[in-house]
């Protein structure tokens, strides 16, 4: 998966990104690092939306998700009755699965606890960034030492859905990791942002 492809405008991108809808997201948020509680919960959330699915309909459907759960607010979500949850269930826009939806919910109320522990989402999970000697060649894998500690200590809290590769999605996307093939122009872009990142 370490490959590139040229695009259109002559621009190597990550294997992966070939399908044109992807190409905002790859050059644009992919990588990058994040410490936006809301956008980190929102990520975990629907990468646990993603399992068993494909990327592709779950990011064609995030606006969806987002205007059915409060942006990813999770003071908001937290407050789900099973009303919600039913309500969610006939939503065609986004996945209906209970067991996922519900999840949300639980790691809502989660997350809020952690917040009260930690005082950020951000603080907590950016402990987990994995030293520079220690990260893996690009692509190469799908969980890491790093994903599972992250994993263990969530659900230790009470969390779901947020298994080591979960998890390790997660931690590509939101920037723990610059995870873009080494032959990628964004590559060198994500590497400056996250030099300039100030870990909270």
């Amino acid at each position: 998966m370490s490959v590139t492809i040229e695009s259109a405008e002559s621009k190597p991108r990550c294997s992966w990104s070939q399908a044109p809808d992807f190409h905002a997201y790859h050059d644009n948020e992919w990588g990058f690092p994040v410490r936006d509680d809301f956008r980190l919960f929102e990520k975990l959330c629907l990468e646990s939306f993603q399992s068993g699915l494909s990327w592709r309909l779950i990011l064609a459907k995030r606006e969806n998700f987002r205007a059915a759960f409060h942006h990813f607010d999770f003071n908001k979500i937290a407050a789900f009755t099973e009303e919600d949850v039913n309500r969610l269930l006939k939503d065609e826009g986004i996945v209906r699965h209970r067991g996922k939806i519900e999840a949300v919910i639980n790691n809502a109320k989660c997350a809020q606890a952690l917040v009260e522990k930690e005082g950020s989402l951000a603080t907590f999970i950016w402990r987990f960034e994995p030293a520079h000697d220690q990260r893996q060649k690009p692509q190469t894998a799908s969980t890491s030492p790093e994903s599972v500690a992250l994993s263990k200590a969530l659900k230790k809290m009470g969390w779901k859905f947020v298994g080591p590769t979960t998890v390790f999605a997660f931690m590509q996307a939101m920037g723990l990791i610059n995870d873009h093939a080494e032959e990628c122009a964004v590559r060198a872009e994500v590497e400056r942002s996250r030099e300039a990142f100030q870990r909270p």
